[in-house]
C-alpha cells in the first residue's frame, strides 16, 4: 500500500468512526440548537454565532461519537448493528480514537473562543457530558436520559452566545429536549435490545420492558406540552402552534411504527425524529418572518 493509500485509508476510517456518513445524528442535534437561537434572537441570529453553533454541533456529535466507540471497543464486536464499525472491526486503534477525539474537541474549542466568556463556560460542561455520556450504560438504568442532558446542552449554549444570558424560557426548552433525547433514543436503543440483556448493558429500552410504549407517549405529551408553554412564554402565535400540532403528528407515526417492537420500525421510528424537530424550527422560523 503506497503512502496515498495509507492516508486515503486513515481518513476513510476516521470519517466513519465521527459517523459523518450518517448526518442523521447531526440534524436530531441541530434542530434543539436552531430552536434555541431563533427564539433568543427572534428570529435574527447574529451570524458568527450561528456558524459557531452549527459548526460546533457537528464537531462534538462526532467527538461523541468518537469516544462512545472508545468506550463501547469490547462491546460493540458482540453487538449484531455495531460489529463493523471501525474500532469494533479493528481498523482503528484506541490511541487512534483517543487523537481523533482530542483534535475535534480542541476545534471545537478554538470556535467557541470566537464567542462571549459566558458560552466558552459553558463549553466545558458541554465536553463533559459528551465524554461521560458513553459510560453511563455500565453504571445507570437511564443512559438515554444522561444523553439528553449531554445533546441539550446546546440550547442554554445558544442562548448565552446570542444573548449572554440563559432566561427561563431556555430551560423550559432544554428540559423538552432532554425528554426528545429520552424518547428517540429509547427507540434507538430498542433495536439492541437483546444484544444488550446478553451483554449486561444497561438503557431504558429494558428499564421500561413491556411498559415502553405508554412511558414514550407520555414523554411525548410532555415534550409537546413544554414547547407549547415555550409558545406562551414568548407570546408567539397561530402559526408556531400550528407547526407544533403538525409536528405531533410524528409522534403518532412513531408510536405506529414501534407498537410491535420490530426492530426495523423501531429504527425508522428514531430516524423520524429527524422530521419532528424541522417542523417545529420551521415554524419558529414562519413565526419571526411575518
Amino acid at each position: 500500500m503506497t503512502l496515498n493509500e495509507r492516508i486515503k485509508d486513515r481518513a476513510q476510517q476516521y470519517w466513519l468512526l465521527a459517523r459523518f456518513d450518517k448526518p442523521i445524528g447531526i440534524l436530531i442535534l441541530l434542530w434543539p440548537a436552531l430552536w434555541a437561537l431563533w427564539v433568543a434572537s427572534q428570529g435574527k441570529p447574529d451570524v458568527l454565532v450561528l456558524v459557531v453553533i452549527c459548526a460546533g454541533v457537528v464537531l462534538m456529535r462526532a467527538a461523541g461519537c468518537v469516544i462512545n466507540d472508545y468506550a463501547d471497543r469490547k462491546i460493540d464486536p458482540h453487538v449484531e448493528r455495531t460489529k463493523l464499525r471501525p474500532m469494533a472491526a479493528g481498523k482503528v486503534s484506541s490511541k487512534e480514537a483517543l487523537i481523533v477525539f482530542s483534535v475535534l474537541c480542541l476545534l471545537a474549542f478554538a470556535l467557541v473562543l470566537l464567542l462571549n466568556t459566558y458560552t466558552i463556560m459553558l463549553s466545558f460542561g458541554g465536553v463533559f457530558l459528551a465524554a461521560t455520556y458513553p459510560f453511563m450504560k455500565r453504571y445507570t438504568q437511564l443512559p438515554q436520559a444522561y444523553l439528553g442532558i449531554a445533546f441539550g446542552w446546546a440550547v442554554p449554549m445558544s442562548f448565552a452566545a446570542q444573548t449572554n444570558t440563559i432566561p427561563s424560557v431556555a430551560w423550559v426548552m432544554y428540559l423538552a429536549v432532554v425528554l426528545w433525547a429520552l424518547v428517540y433514543d429509547t427507540m434507538y436503543a430498542m433495536v439492541d435490545k437483546e444484544d444488550d440483556l446478553k451483554i449486561g448493558v444497561k438503557s431504558t429500552a429494558i428499564l421500561f420492558g413491556d411498559y415502553d410504549r405508554e412511558i414514550m407517549a407520555i414523554l411525548q405529551l410532555i415534550i409537546l406540552t413544554l414547547l407549547f408553554y415555550v409558545g406562551i412564554i414568548q407570546n408567539l402565535s397561530w402559526v408556531y402552534y400550528s407547526a407544533l400540532g403538525l409536528s405531533s403528528l410524528f409522534f403518532i407515526y412513531q408510536q405506529k411504527l414501534i407498537f410491535y417492537r420490530d426492530k426495523a420500525n423501531c429504527f425508522k421510528a428514531f430516524l423520524n425524529n429527524n422530521w419532528f424537530g424541522l417542523t417545529v424550527f420551521i415554524g419558529l422560523i414562519l413565526e419571526y418572518a411575518f
